[in-house]
């Protein structure tokens, strides 16, 4: 099943905004513990590649095979 990827906004809290995910039609949020289910849309949140989300990874300090590991639905 494919993951399509998504990073929100900067925010005071978030400056390089938040890794978001979607596989099988589920919203998931990159956070210390793993994937979240987020409810509701990502409406401002802009599509990224799998590239750029490795990318943010490194930035942020977190190992890039977490992209590996969104959940199924």
């Amino acid at each position: 099943m494919d993951v399509r990827f998504l990073r929100t906004e900067p925010t005071m809290a978030f400056p390089r905004g938040r890794l978001l995910a979607v596989r099988g039609g589920r919203l998931t949020v990159l956070a210390p513990d793993g994937w979240d289910p987020v409810g509701g849309r990502a409406d401002h949140a802009e599509p990224i590649t799998r590239e750029q989300a490795e990318d943010w990874c490194e930035r942020e300090g977190w190992p890039s095979d977490l992209l590996d590991a969104v959940p199924t639905p």
